[in-house]
């Protein structure tokens, strides 16, 4: 049942099914689309071109990492879900996009990871360029990609009344509305912590753009996009109620947050001392064109 909607919140009566052929090509997948088309534009090309990489070789890299990113991002929600054992018992539930649910931080190990497979694979490339070119495309994407998990519904926080507070009506069937999470219901007021999401990473793109004009070192903006998202997420995912509390009143992301930033930052940055301050030909911006196989 559809309940009645409370004064002063915000009511997102739209179809999450943008266009109504077979079985429907909906908002998320658009935005996600047209994510990565802006992202590649303006956030990898920009630095790929400034270190003379051919475009072939960014295109076959890019294309890796949104493949890596995306089965990184599902699976990396799907392993956080109470219901996993369901999951596992029907794996066709694992691939299903649609439903909503995808976790950034998934994206961002598979498509490190495949990073550093390319520049292991052609010692010309600097990984830390590749890292650099990988967040702009992160910060760049990840906000228009935030419209369709508004839309969604699917990234929701504690419910609320205030006046920014997003409640969710259109009906798509069965009484129920949009694509909510199980637990969340329709023309309730809940936090749009979607939007808490898309305004964190603008935030970060900031920075980001700041360092890129101050012209720093190769490496230097990477480590601090990771270090950065690892902290808006352990701050917005109190805010997250989509998402269940594993352990000591945390959530997988918090957990996974504070990993990062004991672990994985400090180790980055000492492996940026030992190998990513030299001068060679990415370092340069004089790189050839070889392509990796």
């Amino acid at each position: 049942m559809i309940h009645n909607v409370a004064l002063g919140i915000i009511n997102i009566n739209i179809d999450p099914v943008a266009i109504h052929i077979g079985s429907g090509i909906r908002w998320y997948g658009i935005m996600y689309a047209l994510a990565f088309a802006v992202a590649y534009r303006y956030g990898v090309l920009p630095i790929a071109t400034a270190h003379n990489v051919a475009r072939q070789q960014v295109e076959r890299i890019a294309t890796a990492c949104i493949i890596t990113g995306l089965i990184g991002a599902r699976l990396y929600f799907v392993v956080q879900q109470p219901d996993l054992l369901d999951y596992l018992r029907h794996p066709l539930r694992i691939i299903a996009v649609w439903e909503g649910g995808m976790a950034f931080f998934g994206a961002i190990i598979g498509a490190i990871a495949t990073l550093g497979y390319f520049a292991w694979r052609n010692r010309k490339l600097s990984f830390w360029m590749l890292l650099d070119a990988g967040v702009f495309f992160a910060v760049v994407g990840q906000p228009i990609g935030r419209i369709g998990n508004i839309i969604n519904g699917d990234i929701l926080g504690a419910r609320s009344d205030a006046f920014f507070a997003t409640a969710y009506t259109f009906p798509a069937g069965l009484g129920h509305c949009a694509v909510l999470q199980p637990g969340f219901l329709c023309g309730v007021g809940y936090q749009p912590a979607a939007v808490y999401e898309m305004l964190g990473t603008l935030a970060i793109g900031a920075v980001l753009f700041w360092l890129r004009h101050l012209h720093t070192r190769d490496g230097i903006i990477g480590i601090t996009y990771v270090a950065l998202y690892a902290v808006s997420q352990f701050l917005i995912f109190f805010l997250r109620d989509s998402e269940p509390v594993i352990g000591l009143g945390l959530k997988q992301a918090q957990w996974t947050s504070l990993a990062i930033l004991l672990v994985i930052v400090p180790t980055a940055v000492l492996a940026w001392r030992r190998w990513g301050r030299g001068d060679g030909a990415m370092s340069s911006g004089k790189a050839p064109d070889t392509a990796v196989t």
